[in-house]
């Protein structure tokens, strides 16, 4: 993190943390959290400051070259709620400090007996000398785990039931990266956080790692022109490439929920075959809302109906 941005984050965090968190640990009587609700205090800056930045640059960018002129009446308000409860609500970071008891209470278990245990900068040793280069290293292997995890978001029924209404808005927008059931983010932000957990991502970095992400994945969300160029968009995923990933009716079969499944990186959809970098996405959204199929409006419809859908009555 560059200095002026690492001072400006520590500052806030501390004056957040003194007025306002504090106190309320205290008052609930859980001050052995006071550590763990420090770096908490830390995301939620952070996730502040992300989302002034996003609308500072997103929203300009989209009402410039947008992919596609909104309808009269269209909206993304439940979105915006989505994005708010995500980023400051620590959605992501509240899982990395619930599982990190049991995780440390399986390794004491494991070391008892004699069993080993070792993380990913035990297993590479030039990357605890660069720290770079092991945020780098970091950031490359939970995106693996995040190509694979939503790959399963859509070959999984019931999974896909939950995942459908990150798919079901018309109008995507840079909102729409957090348009997800909580259900389903409930799943996704467990697995990750234990993978971190398990390779020694340490609280502070996971903080920045989260970021890193969303950051991409709000770019990639936006409804914006925004050419990457060939060699632009088989190294960063960007708004084109995913655009296809949410288009309708894009294959013969009606849908198009068979590519570009990579968050960050193109690399995983061109290893595993899934990559399509075609350049007409279409318009986005689930070919069974042609058919009039209601997946929702409002959060609270979105997720009762992504529940009904996951029983199989919706």
């Amino acid at each position: 993190m560059p200095d002026a941005l690492a001072t400006l984050v520590g500052t806030l965090q501390a004056w957040l943390f003194e007025h306002a968190v504090l106190p309320v640990l205290a008052w609930a009587g859980a001050l052995q959290y006071t550590e763990d609700a420090f770096n908490g205090t830390e995301e939620f800056v952070l996730g502040v400051l992300e989302l002034a930045l996003m609308m500072a640059v997103l929203i300009p960018l989209e009402r410039w070259r947008p992919y596609e002129r909104p309808a009269a009446g269209e909206g993304v308000h439940a979105d915006v709620v989505y994005t708010l409860l995500h980023r400051l609500g620590l959605f992501p970071l509240f899982f990395f400090f619930a599982f990190r008891p049991l995780f440390d209470a399986a390794q004491a278990w494991l070391h008892l007996r004699g069993i080993p245990t070792v993380g990913l900068e035990a297993l590479l040793p030039p990357l605890a000398e660069h720290p770079l280069l092991a945020f780098l290293a970091y950031l490359v292997l939970l995106d693996f785990a995040q190509y694979w995890v939503h790959r399963a978001q859509h070959r999984i029924g019931w999974w896909w039931a939950l995942h459908a209404v990150h798919h079901s808005q018309r109008r995507m927008t840079f909102w729409t990266d957090n348009r997800n059931h909580l259900l389903d983010s409930t799943i996704t932000d467990a697995i990750l956080a234990t993978l971190a957990l398990a390779v020694g991502v340490a609280p502070a970095q996971f903080a920045l790692l989260v970021v890193a992400s969303r950051v991409v994945e709000s770019l990639s969300h936006a409804n914006v022109r925004l050419p990457f160029g060939w060699l632009g968009e088989r190294v960063l995923v960007g708004p084109r490439f995913h655009r296809v990933h949410h288009a309708i009716a894009a294959s013969p079969r009606g849908d198009y929920r068979g590519a570009n499944y990579a968050v960050l990186f193109p690399v995983w959809d061109v290893l595993f075959g899934t990559a399509d970098f075609r350049r007409d996405p279409g318009p986005t959204g689930i070919d069974d809302q042609l058919a009039g199929r209601d997946y929702g409006h409002g959060f609270w419809a979105q997720q009762w109906l992504g529940l009904r859908r996951m029983a199989g009555r919706g």
